[in-house]
């Protein structure tokens, strides 16, 4: 079945760059210039992703983002020229996918774009089990393993991992994370978090030095690379 993405931006030049490659990966495009126009869109045309640009003439992105949140569980990628990290983060906690920053490559665009897709095809559903670059993670039987060889996890260790393959490919904000493992009262300890993704680094990573698994979204969070 081919997945529909509703591209909102009020760009002509980006919609003209996008249309084409969406289209020729086999996607069909909808596309809506205002807020407005994407919220009528959601809620009638049923796309299967969302390319959400935050300056839209009538409203803030982050106002379409919150709105849509209310009766939509779609899965929604930012797509804009404002780089400061409270914006990427505001929108991460209001329920975006994933956020990609103007000008971006195409190649990583589709790239999260499908892995927000397969999300949605799970049904929104935990992953329980993970395989990338030789880590291994099996959430139901708490088991993580590199290389076949077994790697021994401190809890709270095991509960970040698990958080992170959970959103296998997304971003996971700084708060996100340290809300659900250590608690809100912990949720602006971000030197803290820093300090066991380090531990959890050295024990999964073949070079925790240049990390390949778990990603810096610098100032925003971390990120678990998936395979495609």
């Amino acid at each position: 079945m081919t997945a529909r993405v509703l591209v909102v931006d009020d760009e002509a030049p980006i919609q003209r760059f996008l249309r084409p490659a969406l289209v020729a990966s086999g996607y069909d495009v909808l596309q809506a210039e205002t807020g407005r126009q994407a919220l009528h869109l959601i809620a009638t045309a049923a796309p299967d992703i969302v390319v959400l640009d935050l300056g839209l003439p009538d409203m803030d992105g982050k106002q379409v983002l919150a709105e849509a949140r209310r009766f939509s569980q779609v899965p929604i990628i930012i797509l804009s020229a404002r780089d400061r990290e409270v914006e990427k983060i505001a929108a991460l906690d209001l329920g975006a996918d994933d956020y990609v920053e103007k000008p971006f490559g195409i190649g990583e665009f589709m790239a999260r774009l499908r892995t927000a897709l397969r999300h949605r095809a799970k049904g929104g559903e935990d992953i329980s089990r993970f395989e990338a670059d030789g880590l291994t993670v099996d959430l139901d039987r708490r088991l993580v393993s590199r290389d076949g060889k077994p790697v021994r996890l401190t809890p709270k260790e095991f509960e970040l991992l698990a958080i992170l393959v959970r959103h296998a490919g997304r971003v996971v904000t700084h708060r996100q994370i340290l809300s659900q493992v250590w608690g809100p009262a912990h949720a602006d300890d971000t030197q803290y978090l820093r300090v066991f993704v380090g531990q959890l680094r050295a024990k999964i990573e073949p070079a925790p030095e240049t990390p390949r698994l778990v990603l810096t979204e610098p100032g925003v969070g971390y990120r678990l690379w998936a395979e495609e």
